[in-house]
């Protein structure tokens, strides 16, 4: 089929609304549908005249949907390009977000049918867009649409300008939740970093603060399913989820209160700590999805670092033994595997059967691990201060000396 482009003087909307119509109309019989189309003609004139675009853009969508599926996909581009740019033809930012919304709307209607060829027509609208708004709410339509369509490998790309993104539609925090969730959601469905996804999941509950109760009820779902994307993660080992008050609201909720629990003993205590919980609680794991040998794993990493951060600096082999519950054979195993996933840095001393640690990650980083920071920064700038006056006082010292040579040579 030929693409739609006028050769005459024509107006594209008006050539758009007479190619539509007549797909729409042609199995009408030839007077019904010459009459409809020549009636349609002549409202889309109407509207072009008087500059009525929202009301010609809603027109021009009234086939959309047949037109999917009867037209070939150039076609479709040419047919929305004339449609989609009728937004720059609009004469308030209010104007513009209404036909945002119809177009974008009617483009996402039915999200499995040719999802990318959709997403590229969105992403179309969107770059044609003057209001920060309007922007905002057509990429919201594309996260669904990519969601829905199960084409989210074609908008993931995009989350690393969300940052600039923000700053351009300067949104409230009930924008910033719905798109925060609905990124994670597209990492998940695209099975794209776990990291990714947690780290949205992360953003969208740190909007809650300082709300009542009512509004963060609203994050509770979400705060249980953040945890157990935390606990079941392989590679993470460090979250600040203990500080969000969206999470702190379970600690004494009903149903989710181990939940929270389970969180705190990954995060504050040992292997020791968690087999008593799963003891009393394996049900509930295993509807939340955790596998108790993969806990297990994860926790007696956990348990790996919580040693290594003590003060001395040295970890003795049978302290390992005990509290990762494994045999002698099996600790240099486990240390490996902590330095593996960089969780500390350190040397095995096989003949005095401990281990010297240099650097650990801290599984929480709060207020005491702050307080710590400072007070190591403060020794090494002492220590920094002491060497440079040292430094300068041998400098004194050899600059005497030399002087002093001088006079005994003349």
């Amino acid at each position: 089929m030929t693409t739609v482009v006028p050769t005459s003087e024509e107006d594209p909307a008006l050539a758009v609304v007479r190619f539509t119509s007549e797909l729409a109309w042609a199995d009408a019989g030839p007077e019904v549908a010459e009459r409809q189309v020549s009636t349609l003609c002549m409202e889309a004139q109407e509207c072009i005249v008087m500059n009525k675009w929202l009301e010609l853009a809603s027109l021009m969508l009234t086939s959309a949907d047949l037109i999917f599926s009867k037209v070939s996909d150039k076609d479709l581009e040419c047919i929305f390009t004339v449609i989609c740019n009728l937004v720059t033809k609009s004469e308030s930012p209010d104007e513009e977000l209404e036909m945002a919304k119809l177009i974008s709307a009617k483009i996402t209607h039915q999200p499995n049918d040719k999802p990318a060829l959709r997403l590229k027509i969105v992403f179309n609208l969107y770059n044609l867009l003057g209001n920060p708004y309007s922007r905002f709410h057509v990429y919201m339509n594309a996260l669904n649409l990519a969601l829905n369509g199960k084409a989210t490998e074609h908008i993931v790309p995009s989350f690393r300008k969300i940052d600039s993104f923000l700053k351009e539609w300067g949104i409230g925090i009930s924008d910033q939740r719905d798109l925060f969730l609905t990124i994670s959601n597209v990492l998940k469905e695209n099975k794209s970093s776990g990291k990714e996804s947690f780290k949205f999941l992360t953003k969208y509950l740190a909007t809650f603060s300082g709300e009542d109760a009512h509004i963060m009820s609203e994050a509770k779902e979400e705060a249980v399913r953040t945890i157990v994307e935390f606990v079941k993660a392989p590679d993470m080992f460090q979250c600040d989820l203990l500080d969000m008050p969206a999470v702190g609201q379970l600690e004494k909720d009903a149903k989710y209160a181990s939940v929270y629990q389970l969180l705190k003993i990954f995060l504050t205590q040992r292997l020791d700590a968690y087999l008593e919980f799963q003891a009393a609680n394996s049900t509930s794991l295993k509807s939340c999805g955790l596998v108790h040998e993969d806990c297990i794993t994860k926790m007696r990493l956990m348990s790996l670092v919580d040693l290594a951060s003590d003060e001395s600096g040295q970890i003795p082999y049978v302290l390992i033994r005990d509290t990762l519950r494994i045999n002698d054979d099996e600790v240099e195993l486990w240390v490996v595997k902590a330095i593996s996933a960089k969780l500390i840095d350190c040397k095995m001393d096989q003949m005095n059967q401990v281990v010297i640690v240099s650097r650990c990650t801290e599984r929480v980083f709060g207020q005491n691990q702050w307080q710590t920071l400072k007070s190591k920064l403060s020794t090494w700038r002492g220590n920094i201060a002491s060497v440079i006056s040292t430094i300068q006082a041998n400098r004194i010292t050899e600059d005497g000396s030399q002087a002093m040579q001088g006079l005994m040579i003349r």
